[in-house]
């Protein structure tokens, strides 16, 4: 080998600085790859010799060639634990629930695994946090450098815990560094996936390392030959290693100095170094190959060998750099291509007898109970690849329960899958391991259902119902049917899994309290998140009932969070804002931290439904203070709420502090974040960065059966379309919108936001309609805009303070509509809004409200209504808002806002801009030429008379020296002529 480090300064140069950005609080991911034997470890060995003597925290693991499913967290428990073997200090900072969780990943932290979580979902998730609070404790100490190799052989777990850490970086000092072989990535590798996901993030690096340059080489030759290598065998070993320094050693160390027969492959020259190994370590070579990395005492085991005769192999073997001592003492090959190249060569019969001599050989340990709960896996991927039918069924359904303790769900749905798959195969399978094949079937669904894949789950829970009779084993079949009415909501069929579960209550036998207080707890918040609110209290009593009597504080929980926010909704607001409390409280009792974020946003949401704006964003700013930051998915959760509320109150630097990157979020915590986006966006006036936003939410929109998304989006999706004049459009949006509400809830509030953004849209179409003189369009318009105007005053019956502040606001529309325009009407909708708090729907109300004013030609009302809404558009930040306002200001000819920046009146144009001479009426009226409007138009736009506006256009045309409006707005557009209105 090589002594000396060649080349790869470039390469070297970015992941020190990624290391130092890391250190100063700005977290950094590095993505390694190169083809197979080109240097990637070397590089990252090198990197870890310049950090050894700065601060930095290094730890390292590899992925392990052997079946995916098989070793879940390989490369994580590798990297991990030296801690554990130190008694690291950091170990005992963390948090109890936490040091549990790692427990189960990490023997030797004297931790009692946690019980099964309330939710099966938040297992692996709870691992994950407690996995990143470890990082943080240890960031603490230093910054922390967490490598993991050869990730193209990583396990799925490893991977979404990758996807986790790098999505959920904040400020820890921590820089994360993978490698892997370009050559493995076949087109549906899995890795594949995971790298174009990371690439989209800011703080990612993808460094790919080339082979070596001639003169590199070169270097690398002088150092291991100790002289000058000279041309000629410089050139005879590049043209065949092609620049690989791997291949360029093996084919030194097989005494080929480029002369002769070359081997046919880097394969034929690993192995030439092997056969030149004595007959001794040539066996406990291919044990190693076989097993992937061995303790000394397995490997004389397996092989025979004497003690003596074994350590003068493994010594030889390791001289001969054929070998290295790794963690733990396990040996293992220098380099994962050799030990491939040794377990090609192995005959199958010889194959399959060394794969059940281990298989036994770790059996054994893992039954004495002396090994890690990596060991079930290992053993039954021997028993696999041995073809041992019966032992790998054995085994599989053991590694796959290990893999569930672990929370490595994918692993464990794998793996159950392979017992399935053998079940027929085995004579009496049953009476061979714990489980029946029931058993084995729910715990693959359970498994999938976690992992991801909610269908192939849904497939396999009705097969196992289907091996079962509901008459006699009702006990076994109802749990399954809860599952599998959970899983057919989560498939957007709603009724379906609802009808689903209800089958599933009514089969429950009495005494199953906890089973019974569960389901109906989950049937409970089904009718809350369906609008179903009425049938959500009359039923909640009972389900609370039972959740008392079952003793379980879980479901009591989540029946006062659902009663709570009912009785919000439907106006007994002080008993609900009691029940939700409560719930938070027992939560925060039982330290289910995900439940006390939970009930917090929906406080803080149904307050602001309730009106009570500001004390919304109080309840929201104290749920995040609850939430630690190492529960990342909770933590986002309540950060958008702090920022959805902020937006209402007027807060919006709040508000855009709190929004969350959405590249690290997915599902419904993606679609929150996109909202929130979006409105922000159209309340600056950033109509592109909303179009963006909102086209990425629609995906996700068309599978959500919930009300608070089928309206907030709607909504926002109309108010765009609008804004751009795209009105057949928006009208398309509000009605999609009110169809998907009105089949599936009597959620009044997303139904009134939505029909109050209709009755704008159908203002403006009539508002369009008239100046066009297209009647029928006009009464089409005004005949919509009094539909919404009903289910508004429907909605505001039924409803509270923000229900009753959209109908106000419909009624100012639909006068609008009517070419009735009422200030007062908008005053008083600016009166509801601004008793709420809610500054930025007050200034929209006030800015139609000094419009209707200037067309009844009441100035001064005018004026001081368009100076209120400027000032609230100014101090929020409403670019688009402030523009309408200055805009109808110059129309009307009001005294509004400040002349120029500072109180300094905005110059004129100068006559090398504008040598036509024209007036600033006349430039407004050019702008409006330009736009293609009509005299009419611009008479009703400038506040004037249709004959006066035609005078404006011959003097205009007459300045310009053209003949027709067309060439005039021609002129003003490649001028840059005319004034915005």
């Amino acid at each position: 080998m090589s002594s000396v480090f060649v080349g790869r300064a470039r390469e070297l140069a970015e992941l020190e600085r990624s290391a130092r950005d890391a250190a100063r609080g700005h977290p950094a991911v590095a993505l390694l790859g190169g083809e197979s034997g080109v240097g990637k470890t070397r590089l990252i060995g090198e990197l870890e010799r310049r950090l050894a003597d700065e601060e930095f925290v290094v730890l390292r693991g590899e992925g392990v060639e052997q079946g995916e499913e098989e070793l879940p967290y390989a490369p994580l428990t590798s990297a991990l634990r030296p801690l554990v073997r130190e008694r690291h200090p950091a170990l005992g900072e963390l948090s109890p629930g936490s040091r549990a969780q790692l427990a189960a990943l990490l023997p030797g932290l004297e931790e009692p695994v946690p019980g099964p979580p309330r939710a099966e979902y938040e297992g692996q998730l709870r691992l994950f946090e407690a996995l990143l609070e470890l990082i943080e404790v240890l960031c603490e100490r230093g910054p922390l450098v967490l490598i993991l190799e050869d990730m193209h052989w990583a396990d799925r777990s490893t991977r979404t815990f990758v996807s986790f850490l790098a999505r959920g970086m904040r400020q820890e000092r921590v820089m994360l560094l993978t490698s892997y072989r370009t050559d493995e990535l076949h087109r549906r590798h899995p890795l594949r996936p995971l790298l174009s996901e990371l690439e989209r993030l800011d703080h990612v690096r993808r460094i790919e390392l080339a082979p070596l340059g001639r003169d590199e080489l070169g270097e690398v030759l002088a150092d291991i030959l100790g002289r000058d290598p000279g041309p000629g065998l410089l050139e005879r070993v590049y043209s065949r290693s092609e620049g690989n320094p791997l291949y360029t050693e093996e084919l030194l160390a097989a005494s080929l100095d480029g002369r002769g027969p070359a081997p046919q492959s880097l394969r034929d020259a690993f192995l030439l170094r092997v056969e030149g190994l004595s007959a001794e370590a040539q066996r406990a070579a291919r044990v190693i190959a076989v097993a992937g990395r061995l303790d000394e005492a397995a490997i004389a085991e397996v092989s025979g060998l004497e003690p003596t005769a074994l350590q003068a192999a493994l010594r030889e073997a390791v001289a001969e750099q054929v070998l290295v001592a790794g963690d733990e003492g396990r040996l293992r090959f220098r380099h994962a291509l050799l030990r491939e190249a040794v377990y090609d060569d192995l005959l199958p019969g010889e194959r399959s007898e060394l794969h059940v001599a281990l298989a036994r050989t770790l059996e054994a340990r893992w039954e004495s109970g002396h090994g890690d709960p990596s060991l079930a896996g290992e053993v039954a991927h021997h028993y696999a690849a041995a073809g041992e039918q019966p032992a790998a069924l054995r085994t599989a359904v053991q590694a796959a329960l290990a893999a569930r303790d672990v929370r490595a769900y994918g692993e464990a749905a794998a793996l159950a899958e392979r017992a399935l798959e053998l079940w027929p195969r085995v004579p009496d399978a049953a009476q061979m391991i714990p489980l029946d094949r029931v058993d084995v079937l729910a715990l693959a669904a359970s498994s999938h259902s976690i992992a991801g894949d909610r269908s192939r789950a849904e497939v396999l829970l009705r097969k196992a119902l289907e091996e079962l009779d509901p008459a006699s084993d009702p006990g076994r079949c109802a749990p399954l049917l809860a599952h599998l009415g959970r899983l057919q909501w989560q498939l957007n069929r709603g009724l379906e899994g609802i009808a689903t579960a209800q089958r599933a209550l009514a089969m429950l036998p009495a005494d199953a309290v906890r089973e019974r207080a569960r389901v109906m707890a989950w049937l409970l918040r089904t009718r809350f998140l369906r609008g179903r609110f009425r049938q959500a209290i009359a039923e909640g009593e009972e389900a609370l009932g039972a959740a008392i009597a079952a003793g379980d504080l879980n479901a009591e929980a989540e029946v006062l969070n659902t009663l709570g926010m009912a009785q919000i909704v439907l106006g007994e607001v002080e008993e609900g804002v009691g029940r939700l409390r409560r719930s938070i409280e027992i939560s925060g009792q039982i330290e289910e931290l995900d439940s006390v974020a939970y009930g917090y946003a929906n406080l803080a949401d149904m307050l602001s439904l309730a009106g009570r704006s500001a004390e919304a964003l109080q309840v929201a700013r104290e749920g995040l203070a609850a939430v630690p930051r190492r529960m990342t998915s909770a933590h986002d959760w309540m950060a958008l709420t702090v920022s959805s509320h902020a937006f209402e109150v007027g807060d919006w630097e709040a508000a855009r502090a709190h929004l969350v990157p959405p590249a690290r979020l997915q599902g419904t915590s993606l679609m929150f974040c996109l909202r929130c986006e979006a409105e922000l966006a159209l309340g600056v006036g950033d109509e592109a960065l909303a179009a963006r936003r909102l086209e990425e939410a629609e995906p996700l929109l068309a599978d959500s059966s919930e009300p608070q998304w089928i309206g907030a989006l709607g909504a926002l999706i109309a108010e765009l379309r609008r804004r751009r004049r795209e009105l057949p459009a928006a009208r398309a949006a509000v009605q999609e919108a009110l169809d998907r509400l009105e089949l599936c809830t009597d959620d009044v509030m997303r139904i009134a936001r939505v029909s109050a953004v209709g009755a704008r849209v159908e203002a403006d179409i009539a508002q369009r309609a008239r100046d066009l003189r297209e009647r029928a369009e006009e009464r089409d318009a005004v005949a919509r805009a009094r539909i919404h105007l009903t289910r508004l005053a429907a909605a505001a019956q039924e409803g509270g303070p923000v229900e009753r502040a959209w109908h106000a606001t419909g009624k100012a529309e639909l006068a609008r509509a009517r070419g009735r325009n009422q200030g007062p009407l908008w005053e008083s909708a600016a009166a509801h809004w601004e008793a709420m708090s809610r500054p930025y729907e007050t200034a929209i109300v006030r800015w139609r409200a000094a419009e209707a004013y200037a067309e009844a030609d009441q100035r001064a009302c005018a004026a001081a209504t368009a100076q209120a809404a400027f000032e609230t558009a100014r101090r929020l930040g409403a670019r688009w808002l402030e523009a309408e306002v200055l805009g109808l200001a110059g129309r009307a000819r009001l005294e509004v806002g400040s002349p120029g920046e500072d109180g300094v009146p905005s110059p004129e144009p100068s006559a090398e801009a504008d040598p036509f001479g024209l007036t600033p009426r006349e430039r407004q009226v050019l702008g409006l030429i330009a736009e293609g409007a009509t005299n009419r138009q611009i008479g009703r736009a400038l506040f004037m008379a249709e004959k006066t506006a035609s005078v404006h256009v011959s003097r205009i045309l007459a300045k310009l020296g053209v003949q027709s409006r067309t060439q005039a707005a021609a002129v003003a557009h490649r001028l840059h002529l005319g004034s915005p209105v």
